[in-house]
């Protein structure tokens, strides 16, 4: 199933997990990152999270639903696994900024 949402997310969905460079691509080059207690400024620093994050938990992001709000848009995804308690639903809060994200942060 397609879940509906803008352009920057649909694209950092098609490529998490498997290219960090093209992640950071959908972001804006101050955007700004912070999952797992951790916060990643600047679309090196991204590309570098989503690399080290695929290395360490060989992992796959099914979106399985969504709101916007203006420029606020929640996805919620089914993470799966090399890593304990997955499966797991996340929230991705993007901020989007015309066609870029300007901000994520990835929570239970």
């Amino acid at each position: 199933m397609t879940i509906p949402m803008p352009a920057p997310i649909a694209a950092y969905f098609a490529a998490d997990a498997k290219d960090g460079a093209a992640i950071a691509r959908c972001f804006a080059p101050d955007a700004v990152v912070s999952d797992e207690r951790n916060t990643h400024v600047g679309r090196e620093a991204i590309a570098r999270w989503a690399f080290e994050a695929a290395t360490k938990y060989d992992f796959v992001s099914e979106p399985i639903g969504t709101a916007q709000d203006d420029a606020l848009v929640v996805v919620t995804s089914r993470v799966t696994g090399t890593f304990p308690g997955s499966p797991i639903d996340l929230r991705y809060k993007f901020t989007v900024d015309g066609d870029v994200i300007a901000r994520l942060e990835i929570a239970p």
